[in-house]
């Protein structure tokens, strides 16, 4: 399993110095917000994209992936009855599939709760059928590209629209497309799923819906900076043979980015050296 870190818990140093520290950290990878990158993503270049990779390798990293797809620009929305609005959002979806690949990634991964409410619409079922049109769509687009997408389950805190691994699970059979996955994020799952989250790898993982990793404390901390246990939970994604990437994503960040960034490290590594 490759230990990648979510670039915004950096943010507020440059790209060459986030990448800096993440692998004196002992970080192996970054999953990039592209908000980090652009306050308007569209206005990534193909040679800026390509200077970030760079920037990467040159630090010994590797770009593990993208996430926080539609954070920026603001008014964003896949569940929305406007269909000038869809198609502004699908635009930059499939922009940002075409930005993993040349950035070498493998995975994104749609959070973005905000973006995907089911009150966007004029009912349930109409959102519903819109952020399907949408998936089905960006699913092509990364067939094309080789890379994933990964819907991810998010708790009903942040979002009404796929709350649970079989919310995801439901969808992806519904999609019915290889780059099309769902995901474990470890602080929404702890919250949302009946079963702990060691159990809830050995049920769903062997189904194959499910693609990636991001590791939280649901106290929205990173991992081992609150009560939830990572040891069990690596212990069973050895178990059912995952060998990808777990992504570090803390929200919280206390006392700051880098400590946390430091404190997230320490704390799997150890773990995963253990394993």
């Amino acid at each position: 399993m490759k230990l990648s870190l979510c670039n915004e818990v950096l943010r507020e140093l440059s790209f060459a110095d986030q990448c800096r520290m993440a692998a004196q950290l002992g970080y192996e990878g970054l999953e990039v917000a592209p908000f980090t990158l652009a306050s308007d993503p569209f206005s990534l270049s193909d040679t800026r994209v390509l200077e970030v990779r760079r920037i990467a390798e040159d630090h010994g990293l590797s770009i593990t992936g993208l996430h926080w797809l539609l954070v920026a620009p603001d008014g964003l929305s896949i569940t929305t009855d406007d269909a000038t609005v869809r198609a502004k959002t699908l635009s930059l979806m499939v922009r940002l599939v075409e930005i993993c690949r040349l950035m070498g990634g493998s995975v994104l991964v749609h959070g973005s709760p905000k973006q995907r409410l089911l009150t966007h619409a004029a009912n349930p079922k109409a959102a519903c059928a819109n952020a399907v049109g949408i998936f089905t769509q960006i699913a092509a687009a990364c067939e094309n590209a080789g890379v994933t997408y990964c819907i991810e389950p998010l708790s009903a805190v942040q979002t009404d629209f796929v709350n649970t691994i079989e919310d995801g699970i439901s969808l992806v059979t519904h999609i019915n497309s290889p780059a099309f996955k769902t995901m474990l994020d470890t602080s929404s799952s702890a919250q949302q799923e009946p079963l702990d989250l060691a159990a809830t790898i050995e049920k769903y993982w062997p189904t194959g819906h499910l693609a990636h990793v991001q590791v939280n404390d649901p106290n929205l901390r990173g991992p081992g900076q609150g009560e939830l246990k990572f040891g069990p939970i690596i212990k069973a994604l050895a178990k059912v043979g995952y060998n990808g990437v777990i992504a570090a994503e803390p929200f919280v960040y206390e006392p700051d980015g880098p400590t946390t960034a430091a404190a997230s490290a320490g704390y799997m590594r150890a773990i995963l050296e253990a394993i």
